[in-house]
């Protein structure tokens, strides 16, 4: 008995991958670790429910949305375009890490996390919401709400929930055109 398989070719952080003939039932985590040699994504429960694999899938209308690695097929992703952890960092010529990005960086500054195995899902997610909110300021009476539903899904196994939190608000609070206006007057 053979394994079925198809090929299979995508961007990944901005770079074409592929053509891969893959196994038609391999998990994107695999994909990711196996194939694209991206390791930064954690599988954690392989359930979809602790959300460490998480990637984000950019849509063509330039939106974004968090996708579960380790429950979504690799041939899913079939011409889509995907960003890890591995591409959020900016990096020289050489490959040298010249900048974090403001939420690795916010991370980093308020010690969000002991371990760092769920770090990079929180990343993401904390990505996908501030290009949201770009796109579509809030309140800020609205942030504490927002941070909470982007990360919720999220499980910390050294229960760091606190400090993600609170990086990804005081970012928010602090990056200008994430909030809207105060109205005047009132």
């Amino acid at each position: 008995m053979s394994i079925a398989s198809k090929s299979v070719s995508m961007t990944i952080n901005g770079a074409a991958v592929g053509p891969f003939d893959v196994p038609e039932s391999l998990m994107m985590i695999d994909f990711l670790h196996e194939y694209a040699g991206l390791t930064g994504s954690r599988l954690g429960c392989g359930q979809g429910i602790c959300h460490a694999c998480v990637a984000i899938l950019d849509h063509e209308d330039g939106t974004s949305e968090e996708i579960r690695t380790c429950i979504t097929g690799a041939i899913f992703f079939q011409g889509k375009k995907l960003r890890t952890v591995e591409g959020h960092a900016q990096h020289n010529q050489a490959g040298e890490l010249t900048a974090l990005s403001p939420i690795q960086q916010k991370f980093l500054d308020f010690y969000s996390f002991q371990c760092g195995y769920c770090t990079p899902g929180f990343v993401n997610a904390a990505t996908v919401l501030l290009e949201k909110l770009k796109r579509q300021p809030i309140a800020s009476e609205q942030v504490e709400t927002a941070v909470t539903e982007a990360l919720n899904d999220h499980i910390c196994r050294c229960t760091g929930y606190v400090r993600y939190h609170q990086a990804v608000k005081d970012l928010i609070m602090t990056t200008p055109g994430l909030l809207k206006e105060a109205a005047h007057g009132k």
